[in-house]
């Protein structure tokens, strides 16, 4: 026949019982637990939006007496990498891949956000429902601004735009103001 088993449980110090069942009922209950422990997060990989990300652009102010320096370029791919794998490891957003060439038409271009619609263009041409890019504005070495912006294509509404205010120019601040941008604005529940 089948053994019996009690599971227990444990909470702010108060020990009880809750149910006494076969090994193969709880074997069941154990099974359907972790499977629909699994079904949100396959769910979410079906739900997962396509994004044309256009990449981080950084407006120096002061370009003529500070001039954007190999630094502030490694910081921008490290940025749009880091902006990627935060959102795709949230299982909410899938990246659609931006050949080379769209690259180079995007940076010969008229700035993104200021080219009056290309960006949604990009998006339909790329298969993304979503659009996204990232501005970083040099103020100075002291004072930077970042800037994400998140668009739909199909309604060509902006459904994410948000802004932090940076105090230094380093790898670190940089990636803690995406960072923060990310985790308390763009995937807040």
């Amino acid at each position: 026949m089948f053994n019996r088993m009690t599971f227990s449980f444990r909470r702010s110090g108060v020990r009880g019982r809750i149910f006494r069942a076969s090994a193969w009922t709880a074997g069941l209950v154990l099974g359907l637990l972790v499977s629909a422990g699994m079904a949100p997060e396959q769910a979410r990989a079906a739900d997962a939006r396509s994004v044309a990300f256009l990449g981080v652009h950084l407006q120096n102010d002061n370009e003529s007496y500070e001039p954007t320096s190999d630094a502030e370029r490694a910081r921008i791919i490290k940025l749009e990498e880091l902006f990627s794998s935060s959102l795709e490891a949230s299982g909410r957003y899938k990246f659609v891949s931006v050949p080379p060439e769209v690259r180079a038409k995007i940076a010969a271009g008229q700035a993104i956000g200021e080219c009056g619609g290309c960006e949604i263009d990009y998006g339909k041409s790329l298969g993304g429902e979503v659009i996204a890019w990232i501005r970083v504005q040099k103020i100075s070495n002291l004072i930077l601004n970042m800037n994400v912006y998140m668009a739909d294509v199909a309604t060509q509404k902006m459904v994410f735009l948000h802004s932090v205010d940076i105090r230094g120019n380093t790898d670190e601040s940089w990636a803690r103001s995406l960072d923060y941008l990310v985790k308390n604005y763009l995937l807040v529940p």
